[in-house]
């Protein structure tokens, strides 16, 4: 059986207002080929998701609706969310709709339904309070639809719009490797400072080579701070590389950094992409090492 990948699932979470459009959604997501599931208890998506994995690529578009039918299993949602966060094979992207009071609140009216949180009293009552529960849900949406001026059509085709291609961008992670000597580099969002460690340079028939070069680079790995560095890094990595994609970044790019971007930091970067090429599409760059003009330390 292959295994399934981030990038090769799309995973709809559909929550949001009682009365927003959240059945024409999931019939939306229906007509694009989506497996979809109405009303699912939150409780249940870990056992739903061990579905997902191990039917290979069968299940890879899938569409779940939560809402506060199930509010008795609600809580629990954010907790199945952060457990998610840790996860490498899928990335769950929450569609939140919304809708202005005034325009729930008439809809309510048209149907002659009651709110589900307040079947007794007025709809207004019910809706201030379900807003209230769902207002950190919301704030970890990707995407918010307010349909307060709305059609069904229109939710429709917006729907269909944005989801028809699978638009989930693949996250890379650039592994780049520089000398500080030349500059940081302006494109880095994280950046490692690696010049305490040994110095292949000083050593006579390593230095007019490269961290590329297995001599080197089991030089530079073989000493016991490089290697609780490297536990050390990669446990940190391994714990923010999730939170930055589900926050929709496109790619993390990773400087590591020695004197002349030459030894440690080529070697170590090679580490690095290595370590996470399985969970996440990898790139790795050497910025300076053609830059042996002067490689004085």
């Amino acid at each position: 059986m292959n295994a399934v990948t981030a990038d090769e699932i799309q995973l709809v979470i559909i929550t949001g207002m009682s009365g927003a459009g959240k059945t024409v959604a999931i019939h939306s997501f229906e007509d694009l080929g989506f497996f979809c599931v109405d009303n699912l208890p939150p409780a249940l998506m870990p056992k739903f998701l061990e579905l997902m994995k191990e039917s290979g690529n069968k299940m890879n578009k899938v569409a779940l609706v939560m809402d506060l039918r199930g509010r008795e299993f609600f809580d629990t949602l954010l907790l199945v969310l952060d457990e998610l966060s840790e996860s490498t094979w899928v990335t769950p992207q929450i569609l939140f709709l919304d809708a202005d009071d005034a325009a729930l609140v008439r809809r309510y009216k048209e149907t002659r339904r009651s709110h589900p949180l307040a079947p007794a009293n007025l709809p207004l009552e019910g809706i201030k309070q379900e807003r209230n529960l769902l207002s950190d849900l919301k704030g970890r949406a990707q995407t918010i639809y307010n349909t307060s001026n709305m059609k069904p059509k229109e939710l429709r085709e917006k729907i269909i719009s944005e989801f028809a291609v699978n638009k989930q961008t693949v996250f890379t992670v650039n592994v780049m490797s520089f000398g500080f000597k030349h500059g940081i580099p302006i494109d880095a969002d994280l950046v490692f400072d690696v010049r305490f460690l040994p110095n292949p340079h000083y050593i006579e028939h390593l230095k007019p080579k490269t961290g590329l070069e297995e001599d080197v680079s089991s030089y530079v790995l073989k000493w016991n701070d490089t290697q609780k560095f490297l536990a050390k890094t990669t446990d940190l990595l391994s714990f923010m590389l999730p939170h930055y994609k589900r926050e929709g970044k496109s790619q993390l790019v990773i400087a590591i950094g020695c004197t002349g971007g030459q030894h440690r930091s080529v070697a170590l970067a090679e580490y690095f992409a290595k370590f996470f090429e399985n969970d996440y599409h990898t790139q790795v760059t050497h910025r300076d090492i053609q830059n042996r003009k002067d490689l004085a330390k």
